[in-house]
This record gives structure tokens, C-alpha cells and sequence, in this order.
């Protein structure tokens, strides 16, 4: 995965995103809701500039890799994912309102993790280095 970056920034806002739709039902059972699904989602995150790695909607719930602008927060993202495309799905697939009656789409619930092309270990280890590096080339210094 490539770095991002800003006027004054560089970095990587990787991340596993999962939710489901309210009572778990298998709504995306139907190979015409999920791709209807698929598609909604792509436009989505294509407006808000985020960037899609890998998507895979099941039939009762979705998993993403997302990677998301630096100003904006992993809790704005679902909420923009899942409240567009629930808006969109509604719009398109008017039928959808006899199974969600009061607008809800997708459970209150999320999982979010987040990922990147190197693991906690190396990054500890990357820190511990420069530490060790910085008391090398200043032995007087104290951040021993």
C-alpha cells in the first residue's frame, strides 16, 4: 500500500471495516442486491475520497479494506458508508422498505480494525531502533 500525502503530512489511514444489516437478514442473498450493493458502495466511496482496497459484500453482512483521507476519523467513514448506501439501496430497490419499514438498513453495530504493510512488532522495533540510533550519534543524551 502506498503512502498518502498532504501539504504537510505522509501516511497510511488503512482499514477493516464490517457491518451488517439490521436482524442480521441475508438481504444480499440475492445476486442482484449484492452487486446493486457493490456498485452503491464504490460510488460512495468514490465521492468522499475513499478509496476501496478490497470489498466483499456477503449475505448478511459487509467486509471493506478502506483507505480513508487523513482529516477524516474511522467513525465518519462508516458513517458515510453505511448511511449513503443505505439511502442509495433504499432509493433504487423501493421494495426494500417492506423489510425495513422505518428507514434502518444497517445494524447500530461496526467492527473496525485498523491494518497496514507492517506489523506492530516491526514498528516497535523501528521506534526502539531510532532510540537506540539518536543515543549513538549523541552520547550525552539522556533518552536512554
Amino acid at each position: 500500500m502506498d503512502l498518502v500525502s498532504g501539504s504537510h503530512s505522509i501516511g497510511q489511514n488503512l482499514y477493516h471495516l464490517e457491518w451488517c444489516p439490521k436482524y442480521r437478514y441475508n438481504m444480499f442473498k440475492q445476486e442482484e442486491n449484492k452487486k446493486l450493493c457493490e456498485e452503491i458502495l464504490h460510488e460512495v466511496a468514490k465521492r468522499h475520497k475513499i478509496e476501496i482496497t478490497e470489498l466483499s459484500v456477503m449475505s448478511d453482512h459487509i467486509h471493506t479494506v478502506v483507505g480513508i483521507p487523513p482529516t477524516m476519523s474511522v467513525s465518519k467513514a462508516l458513517q458515510i458508508l453505511k448511511g449513503a448506501s443505505s439511502r442509495e439501496l433504499f432509493q433504487r430497490k423501493p421494495n426494500l422498505r417492506l423489510r425495513y419499514p422505518r428507514g434502518h438498513l444497517w445494524s447500530p453495530g461496526k467492527f473496525y480494525r485498523t491494518v497496514g504493510d507492517t506489523d506492530v512488532e516491526t514498528a516497535i522495533q523501528y521506534v526502539r531502533d531510532q532510540r537506540l540510533q539518536q543515543t549513538t550519534l549523541d552520547p550525552t543524551s539522556k533518552n536512554n
